[in-house]
């Protein structure tokens, strides 16, 4: 075959699949990584990259929904959903699911798995003999013409002229094919077909040109370092265990931003309703400015009483600017936690209204500490995490311990030749080899170098036939084992120091026991995380209930000072004072309200329930996508 109609064969077995099944198929969702591409109906489809889809940076409509008058108004559920939908730190994590994904299907191949989001950091230790779990097809298609001097022509079989350099031309095409494949106990085989078929100047070749062909089968089988499932299936139960990992990673990241937002948008609350506070305090105090003022005209009280009065104003003044600040930068913290554009036109100078309030039971939930703690054990993703990262380090464990063994490999082989090609019969000889060579002069021939008399190198004869078999009658011989070649033995292979391999045992287990330590300390977190935040929502409660008799007590202070004021029993000094106490009261009572709420979400995340109490659906957390819940309407603020 030349080299051009190669060249038109090969690109025609590119094509023919093109043509036949068409163009790759590309899925935008819902694409399952753990899995390769099939090879039906496309046939290139294991060699072409999987489709990624692009990562989404605009803000969701949900935002744009929820905007009523140039206000944002958001209650706590769409908030969360923005959050779901919208929140990058979320989006992020939502990739390592993904990135773990791809480490099943590359250990399913027989490969080692690297992790995803911190998770896998003890792939490697402990790797010993392991067999290639994936199929290989090798195929070795190639054309080849040889042409070099002869210096011992007897040898190569060309015959000899005087005075001339003989030429050996060869040509040889090959056809090999072989088949591999490892299997879970650490066996391995192969299987091979070899064609050949060449042809030479040579006069001394039987066929020429001449087609050979080899069947070969082999198989190795690990009887200690690299037998079994502990080995061989050691990355495979690895990334799944890993992919579990990245799931509760997954899970605690949405819980920690679901418990930020929560957090967030009760701050935000408690900001808009101190602003108000301070806007009354102001009034008040800029009341009682005016009020003295006109009492100073009318010469009833002391000048001086208008400058503390007018003092106050200013301070009154600066606490709210402070407060309004405070309301502005929080709207900042919540914007950039549900929506993924900041710079959106539309949410930068949108103003957030919340529209919920806190919700202050008369008797804080209180359930048993053990029984929270078991809660917490059964619900908490950490957990979660660190029983499966005690369960890889089991794996590894086993993995370097039979890295240790020595390298024992049963292996058998069975080969099959044939040869066939054209050749022809003589019979009847004329002039025999060995014949010493006479000149036209009746004189013998010799060497012009040596001296040496000359002799006939082939024969001539006056009969002969024709003999054509073709690569079919070579490759039956091979099928059919006409001309065998088998054996089978042992390998051994034995480190003498082993230093390598008892390093890895040693850190596979160092790391089982630090494991087993990190989990503990795990336990320990949670069980004071637990105690901490029921404390904190039982305190917080009965804050609620001391400021405001607090509240109502500055009130009915500040009323009866005002009025003994008027009456000349009171100074302007003793009245702002209870009017400072008011706003002091007034705010307290606030904060208290939204701490409340704010323990609240802490102790729903300690015992590992922020999703369910939040109304979140896991499935719409890992694609983002809200079908729980539409855009609420419009509500009251709550100060």
């Amino acid at each position: 075959m030349s080299i051009p109609a190669f060249r038109r064969t090969a690109l025609s077995l590119f094509l023919v699949p093109l043509l036949l099944f068409g163009p790759l198929s590309l899925r935008a969702q819902n694409i399952d990584y753990t899995k390769g591409s099939p090879w039906a109906p496309n046939l290139l489809a294991p060699y072409s990259p999987r489709f990624v889809p692009r990562p989404e940076l605009a803000n969701s409509p949900r935002l744009e929904d929820l905007v009523r008058d140039g206000k944002l108004f958001l209650s706590l559920q769409d908030t969360i959903y923005l959050a779901l939908e919208n929140n990058l730190d979320i989006a992020v994590q939502r990739f390592n699911l993904d990135i773990a994904e791809t480490d099943v299907l590359r250990a399913r191949g027989g490969g080692i798995t690297r992790g995803a989001g911190g998770v896998g950091a003890i792939s490697a230790v402990g790797v010993g003999q392991r067999a290639a779990l994936d199929p290989v097809v090798t195929s070795n298609l190639s054309w080849q013409r040889t042409e070099f001097p002869v210096n011992n022509p007897l040898i190569s079989g060309t015959g000899a002229t005087l005075g001339e350099v003989q030429r050996f031309t060869q040509q040889v095409s090959t056809a090999n094919f072989s088949y591999t494949q490892g299997f879970m106990t650490g066996t391995s085989f192969t299987i091979a077909l070899n064609n050949q078929r060449a042809s030479d100047s040579s006069l001394f070749s039987f066929f020429n040109p001449r087609t050979t062909s080899q069947l070969q089968f082999s198989f190795t089988q690990p009887l200690l370092n690299g037998f079994g499932y502990a080995q061989n299936k050691r990355f495979i139960l690895v990334s799944k265990n890993n992919l579990e990992i990245s799931n509760q990673a997954f899970v605690q990241q949405v819980m920690d931003i679901i418990s930020q937002v929560k957090n967030a948008y009760w701050e935000l609350v408690f900001a808009r309703a101190d602003v108000q506070v301070k806007e009354e305090s102001l009034a008040l105090a800029q009341r009682l400015y005016e009020n003295n003022k006109r009492q100073v005209e009318i010469g009833t009280l002391a000048p001086i009483e208008v400058v503390r009065a007018e003092s106050e104003v200013a301070r009154n003044r600066q606490d709210l600017i402070i407060a309004q600040t405070r309301l502005l930068q929080q709207q900042i913290v919540l914007k950039d936690l549900i929506a993924k554009d900041t710079t959106d036109p539309l949410l930068a100078v949108v103003e957030i209204v919340p529209t919920n309030q806190p919700d202050v039971p008369d008797v804080p939930e209180i359930l048993p500490v053990q029984d929270a703690i078991s809660i917490a054990m059964e619900k908490r993703p950490e957990i979660a995490q660190a029983q499966l990262d005690i369960q890889n380090r089991n794996l590894a464990v086993r993995g370097a311990r039979n890295a240790m063994l020595p390298t024992v490999n049963a292996f058998g082989f069975f080969n099959s030749r044939g040869l066939s090609g054209e050749a022809t019969i003589l019979s009847n000889p004329v002039i025999t080899p060995g014949t010493p060579i006479i000149l036209a002069d009746g004189t013998p021939a010799v060497d012009p170098v040596s001296g040496q008399p000359l002799f006939v190198q082939s024969a001539t004869f006056q009969d002969a036939a024709f003999i054509n078999r073709g690569a079919g009658t070579s490759l039956t011989q091979a099928l059919q084992g006409d001309f065998p070649d088998y054996g089978f033995g042992v390998s051994i292979t034995i480190p003498i120091k082993n230093r390598v391999a008892q390093a890895e045992m040693a850190r596979a287990q160092i790391e089982q026991r630090q494991s087993q330590v990190r989990y503990q300390r795990q336990v320990n977190t949670i069980i004071v995380d637990v105690r901490n935040a029921q404390i904190a929502l039982e305190q917080n409660r009965a804050r609620i209930d001391a400021a405001q008799q607090a509240r109502r007590l500055a009130r009915q202070t500040m009323v009866a000072e005002q009025k003994k004021f008027e009456f000349g029993a009171s100074t302007i000094f003793q009245v702002i004072r209870t009017q400072r106490d008011l706003t002091e009261a007034r705010s307290q009572e606030i904060r208290a309200l939204v701490d409340f709420a704010r323990a609240q979400v802490e102790f729903d995340r300690a015992l590992g329930r922020t999703l369910e109490r939040s109304g979140v659906n896991l499935e719409d957390a890992q694609t983002g996508v809200i079908t729980a819940g539409t855009p609420g309407t419009p509500g009251r603020p709550l100060f």
